[in-house]
């Protein structure tokens, strides 16, 4: 199957996007139905899933609701089951569900840390693994993993969001070499700073207000992804000027920390330095 061309037959494809209560994956499903695509909605939250299939059965987009957390294997092999069976057929997964923390990594309980691994993680794997046999059998398809920024520079005061994001980052890029010849294209995706409420007010100060400003909307994400399909690329970095810094990361890894150290310390007083007496 070549990428997602304007010129595709998409009208009677079907797009399962988890995630799709909200944010990214609400903006995602959208798009993907402007484009002709059927919808498997995923989320736990069954009211806004409603509210979402409603909008797009008005607007002749066939969706069909799917509750389950992705954080649980079973539940999601049986929402993705259904999906399937509902529609046919799948032709492209997008895992957009995800949670975020922000504070010191000796500040995370336990419970928080498996609880963010469980959603940003194993919920990706969960979904793909549930997914992967329907896109086969239909010959192909495509793969879309919403990672982060900090899924490609490690954030202070994001520890655990990073190392989950960056897990994510691997997982895609392994999966863009392996299901290749299986004729399923797989693309990894990179937003920065999303205006959406998936960051508490609190966390939200945290964050530096250049960043803030700067905030980007999830229809935008949702628009690179899809001219991302169109191209055929396996990676975007939404905006696309935050992907500078993982040059500056590869060739001065030590300026890039002493930047990155400035710019968050100003928000987080506890990232600067000590002063010498």
């Amino acid at each position: 199957m070549p990428g997602l061309s304007r010129r595709a037959p998409l009208a009677g494809r079907v797009a399962l996007v988890s995630g799709a209560s909200g944010g990214i994956g609400s903006a995602l499903a959208r798009a993907l139905a402007a484009r002709g695509m059927r919808l498997a909605l995923l989320a736990r939250r069954v009211d806004a899933l409603e509210e979402l299939a409603a909008k797009l059965a008005a607007g002749g987009t066939s969706a069909t609701v799917h509750p389950c957390d992705v954080a649980d294997r079973s539940a999601t092999r049986a929402a993705v089951a259904a999906a399937a069976k509902a529609h046919g057929r799948l032709d492209l997964v997008a895992t957009c569900a995800g949670v975020g923390y922000h504070g010191r990594f000796g500040e995370h309980s336990p419970e928080e840390v498996e609880a963010l691994l469980l959603v940003n993680l194993h919920g990706v794997i969960h979904v793909l693994q549930a997914a992967l046999p329907h896109l086969e059998g239909a010959g192909g398809g495509f793969v879309v993993n919403v990672s982060s920024v900090a899924g490609r520079l490690a954030q202070p005061d994001e520890a655990i969001y990073s190392a989950s994001k960056f897990a994510v980052t691997g997982l895609s890029e392994a999966l863009a070499i392996e299901l290749a010849p299986r004729g399923i294209h797989v693309l990894a995706v990179h937003p920065g700073l999303v205006s959406t409420g998936f960051v508490s007010q609190a966390e939200l100060a945290r964050v530096p207000e250049s960043v803030r400003r700067r905030a980007i909307a999830p229809e935008a994400v949702a628009g690179a992804i899809v001219a991302a399909l169109d191209r055929g690329r396996h990676e975007v970095t939404v905006p696309a000027y935050a992907a500078g810094g993982y040059l500056l990361h590869t060739l001065a890894p030590g300026l890039f920390r002493r930047i990155l150290t400035r710019v968050r310390a100003g928000a987080v007083p506890e990232l600067r330095p000590p002063r010498r007496a």
